[in-house]
């Protein structure tokens, strides 16, 4: 029986960023979900990565006005570390993605197998621009390093936790990041919340969060998903670079009838000296208001 051959279509684009970068962003689901789209209209609000031979991959893509979706998804065949992916999709067609690194810049080229749906001007075109968004957010992505603060606190960890998360006392601890910081939302685990603050022109801004983890007198886990501006979601994008995925989580610990209470944060490097002008002025706020009787 004679067989239909399939048509090959090749995109590439040239990355300024060494492999080991390029090769992070590509395989990270928290990665994978900020650049994995061919328009503004289309975001992955979810991935998975199983990356081994036999391994499974899955994006969910959708339109942003809910007006449709799929699952993009399938096996992986061949992994070489910062060389070779190879791997099949569902509908059996194959995929081969290569990474060519040459000083501080690598090349990334995708070859796959033609679908019979749509031209093969309009594949070549949606699979480029999601490769050119690719290029676009590792590029442009800011290092984050890791932070950390503690005081110890003449209270007992139930009141520092009280005075952590209580909306009154929340704002005036955090007052020193903004006089008009305050949150709207749940602190609980999985539960959506917004840090939000008046910029100089007048205009609330913040951050779009989900608590990770909370642990009632003992252990609070923050993590930023994106930013708030004029009232709109920003999770993909320029905008987001630093911020995204960025984790901030507050331990209380009883120490001798005190409490040690201690800060760790992924900061954008581009802040850091903010950060470790900022947080001291906080916790010692912190602190005043915990030991208040």
């Amino acid at each position: 029986m004679a067989t239909t051959e399939k048509t090959l279509i090749t995109v590439e684009t040239k990355i300024n960023a060494p492999v080991e970068k390029v090769w992070k962003f590509w395989t990270d689901p928290k990665h994978i979900i900020k650049w994995n789209q061919a328009s503004d209209d289309w975001h992955t609000p979810h991935a998975e990565n199983d990356l081994r031979v036999e391994g499974r991959f899955l994006s969910r893509m959708e339109a942003k006005d809910n007006s449709g979706g799929f699952d993009f998804s399938g096996k992986y065949t061949k992994v070489e570390p910062h060389k070779l992916i190879e791997y099949v999709m569902d509908d059996e067609r194959k995929v081969e993605v290569k990474f060519i690194s040459k000083a501080s810049t690598t090349t990334v080229t995708e070859r796959f197998e033609a679908e019979q749906t749509h031209s093969i001007e309009m594949q070549q075109t949606g699979w480029q621009a999601i490769l050119d968004n690719f290029k676009k957010y590792v590029e442009q992505s800011t290092e984050m390093s890791k932070i950390s603060f503690d005081i110890q606190i003449n209270a007992s960890p139930e009141k520092v936790y009280k005075t952590l998360l209580d909306d009154k006392t929340y704002r005036e601890w955090t007052a020193p990041f903004n006089p008009t910081s305050y949150y709207k939302g749940s602190w609980e685990k999985g539960s959506k919340i917004y840090f939000i603050g008046t910029d100089n022109d007048g205009n609330e801004s913040g951050m779009v969060s989900m608590i990770r983890e909370n642990i009632p007198n003992k252990f609070v886990s923050i993590q930023h998903m994106g930013i708030l501006q004029n009232g709109n979601e920003i999770t993909s994008g320029p905008e987001v670079e630093g911020w995204g995925d960025a984790l901030e989580n507050y331990t209380i610990t009883e120490e001798n009838g005190k409490t040690l209470f201690s800060i760790e944060m992924d900061a954008n490097n581009e802040y850091k000296d903010y950060f470790e002008e900022t947080w001291p002025k906080a916790l010692n706020k912190l602190k005043e208001l915990s030991e208040a009787k």
